[in-house]
């Protein structure tokens, strides 16, 4: 109910409900663009164009289910947008993941210790396809059917997608 208010008053031109979403949800939205991008500030870029395109389009924005997983969703989709546009770059990453934290320069202590970085290199290790679905189900607390509808494939998919992911992460944090 808050969030069909907060869209309200957005589209009334309330600066103040705009900055209650974006405080709302800001943190969620970033865990899963790092995690599909491996980039922090490729990471937050991508959430400010999903912010700058939510405002824009405010007048024929309708809110049919979550606001948060409607986020989600746009995150997800502009990952991987810069994904296959090359906009990330695979050397960085690989650097990136040789690198140990360093929890004073990491902004809001995302991934500051061991456990985390041990579960984001697994992240990392999964197909981007698997990550996805793994973040949007956790994070987002999509169902496979919203899931399979926003990603353009099968709910069986989705659902094989989410499974083998989390296979896959069995595996490599048993390992």
């Amino acid at each position: 109910m808050e969030d069909r208010l907060l869209v309200l008053r957005c589209k009334r031109g309330s600066k103040t409900a705009l900055e209650r979403v974006y405080q709302k949800y800001r943190a969620d939205l970033l865990i899963l663009a790092v995690s599909l991008l491996d980039e922090t500030s490729a990471a937050e870029d991508v959430i400010h164009d999903v912010f700058v395109a939510f405002v824009r389009n405010l007048d024929k924005f309708k809110l049919t289910g979550s606001l948060k997983g409607y986020l989600l969703t746009c995150v997800a989709n502009r990952a991987r947008n810069q994904i296959k546009a090359g906009k990330t770059h695979a050397a960085r990453l690989e650097k990136l993941a040789d690198q140990a934290p360093d929890c004073e320069q990491q902004p809001d202590a995302i991934v500051c210790n061991e456990e985390l970085q041990q579960l984001r290199d697994a992240m990392a290790r999964l197909t981007y396809e698997q990550r996805e679905v793994l973040m949007l189900k956790t994070q987002g607390n999509l169902t496979f059917v919203r899931m399979a509808s926003e990603l353009g494939v099968s709910v069986n998919t989705a659902k094989s997608r989410y499974r083998y992911g989390l296979d896959k992460l069995r595996s490599i944090l048993n390992g």
